[in-house]
């Protein structure tokens, strides 16, 4: 088994979690962090962000730990052009647009770029269209939560005047039934779900902080959201953890009989567990290379076999 030198970009909450979950695997060994910062809490070698072309030879992939509001669209093309990547894009209504822009930018290096991983686009979506393909007439729901989204944390904080702030999206459990019935129609994923927010800022900065928030494209506007503000010492104490989770729920009808196939995520850590899988695809970014493939891919166009560190002929004997 070859092994797999990885890199990270961005030393955040995700990027701690890679390196927790990198060293954790069998078959890849972490080359070191790129990072902003000069000096990081940790002893894995840290180079300069801006150097990353000078270890382009030395590093098969990047697995890029940066936010999705603007790092990623405006930084990821870039790294491209170095290396396979793997990034957690989760800006839902533009991953055909990032795709693109991924695609061509690894094609014209030759690398592999593996975009929006994670559990939500990433496991959700492969069990969307899993369940969907299989049951007729599927009617489908998605509820995320309860739990700290890490895009939308992302999102709130780099607001102009935010101190701290986090991000958790509550789902309805009433329309969660519903959609276990096979009742709850064209209910919108807007409807079934709150956006809450907790911040911290000035008290003279809030009023626009909360408008700012609201008004926020793709993250905030059409939901039915809350702005909470509160001090630091609360923030603290009752907003540093990071749970997550959520369901897809699908049903359908075979000529009269009615089936439903739930999917369930209960997830402690929510950076942990979206590492966990950036990861996993970060093996198949490789293997696709060295299969001679380069562009862009989603976990739709991934193989299951290919983000498995077991070798093809034993998933077959003890899954098939």
């Amino acid at each position: 088994m070859s092994t797999i030198r990885a890199a990270i970009v961005g030393y955040g909450n995700l990027g701690k979690s890679v390196e927790k979950i990198i060293g954790l695997q069998p078959d890849m060994e972490l080359v070191g962090i790129f990072s902003r910062r000069t000096e990081l809490d940790t002893e894995t070698p840290v180079f300069p962000i801006d150097e990353i072309a000078n270890y382009a030879d030395r590093v098969d992939v990047l697995f890029l730990c940066l936010g999705s509001a603007t790092d990623i669209p405006e930084l990821a093309p870039q790294y491209a052009k170095f290396a396979n990547t793997v990034d957690t894009y989760d800006n839902h209504r533009d991953v055909p647009r990032h795709r693109q822009v991924m695609d061509e930018a690894a094609r014209k290096a030759g690398n592999v770029a593996l975009v929006s991983t994670g559990w939500d686009p990433g496991m959700f979506s492969l069990n969307r269209t899993l369940a969907e393909a299989i049951l007729p007439n599927a009617q489908q729901h998605s509820f995320w939560g309860p739990g700290l989204s890490q895009g939308h944390s992302d999102a709130v904080r780099r607001v102009a005047g935010v101190k701290k702030g986090v991000q958790y999206t509550l789902p309805s459990g009433a329309a969660l039934e519903l959609a276990r019935k096979g009742e709850a129609g064209d209910l919108s994923g807007k409807q079934a779900h709150v956006r809450q927010c907790w911040i911290v800022a000035d008290e003279a900065d809030q009023q626009r902080i909360e408008n700012d928030i609201r008004t926020m494209p793709d993250y905030f506007v059409g939901y039915q959201t809350e702005v909470h503000f509160i001090d630091e010492e609360t923030f603290d104490r009752e907003h540093t953890g990071m749970p997550h989770g959520g369901h897809v729920v699908t049903t359908g009808d075979t000529g009269g009989f009615s089936h439903t196939i739930e999917y369930i995520l209960k997830l402690d850590r929510n950076p942990d567990f979206t590492a966990a899988v950036q990861v996993a695809y970060g093996r198949a970014a490789h293997r696709l290379k060295a299969a001679g493939q380069s562009g862009a891919f989603t976990v739709l166009e991934v193989a299951p076999y290919l983000i498995s560190p077991t070798p093809l002929d034993e998933l077959i004997a003890r899954d098939v």
